[in-house]
């Protein structure tokens, strides 16, 4: 009788460690399928990619030249405007581009052999370029052996930068000005994106179709309350309401 009991006890707690174990392995199941889903996200996360403008990868000029001010970063910003320079008969060194400079991104030499020190600054519209950028290209210029100096940005210069630019005869050129002497260049071409366009009262509405078989557009009466009315009005004043 002793060992029957026994026997039962220990099926009983056979049972109840199975039961622990398959638990267990519910739970690893569990994490396991949570891991893969968090991994599956993450890398879905990675795949869509931001403009970030202090990147210092440059894109292919045939991209460059498709491509609005407003989408470039520095590195490409300057390549764009060594294209430019070639094209108005400047033979172009570019000593900077996407990296440390020391003031100058290119030395531009014209067909007199005249030398110019050029910084290039992509900025954002509300950063203005500061007048420490002024003084840095006044005395960088000299290390390339350059007469003249230039900057150039896609935004504007401070009230302290312009005067310390004319004082010490640095070129500049700012804003919708840069805009203006690349598209008069020819080869830049930014492509616009295209909004989607809205659907103003009285737009046709291919669905709601008129008893004559002409399309329905929204219209207004005299109290502001929108109806459908036929599109061959006044041929057909037949309306429906919405």
């Amino acid at each position: 009788m002793t060992s029957f009991i026994g026997f039962i006890v220990v099926i009983i707690v056979l049972s109840i460690l199975s039961g622990m174990m398959q638990g267990t392995k519910k739970k690893r199941r569990r994490s396991t399928g949570k891991r893969k889903s968090a991994v599956k996200k993450s890398s879905n996360k990675s795949v869509k990619t931001t403009f970030n403008r202090s990147s210092t990868t440059c894109r292919p000029d045939d991209v460059l030249l498709r491509t609005s001010l407003d989408k470039i970063n520095g590195a490409e910003f300057e390549r764009l405007l060594s294209l430019y320079f070639k094209d108005q008969g400047y033979s172009v060194k570019e000593v900077g581009v996407g990296g440390k400079d020391g003031g100058v991104d290119l030395v531009i030499v014209d067909k007199r052999g005249e030398k110019t020190a050029v910084q290039a600054k992509c900025y954002a519209d509300h950063n203005k370029v500061q007048v420490m950028t002024v003084r840095e290209l006044v005395g960088a210029k000299r290390n390339h052996d350059c007469i003249l100096s230039l900057l150039v940005t896609t935004s504007d210069l401070t009230a302290d930068a312009k005067r310390e630019a004319e004082q010490f005869k640095v070129d500049y050129w700012h804003g919708g000005l840069v805009e203006n002497k690349l598209r008069s260049w020819g080869k830049w071409q930014p492509v616009k994106t295209k909004a989607k366009p809205k659907r103003a009262a009285g737009s046709t509405v291919k669905d709601v179709t008129c008893a004559c078989g002409a399309p329905m557009v929204q219209r207004k009466n005299k109290e502001g309350a929108v109806f459908w009315g036929c599109s061959n009005y006044p041929s057909c004043r037949k309306t429906r309401a919405i």
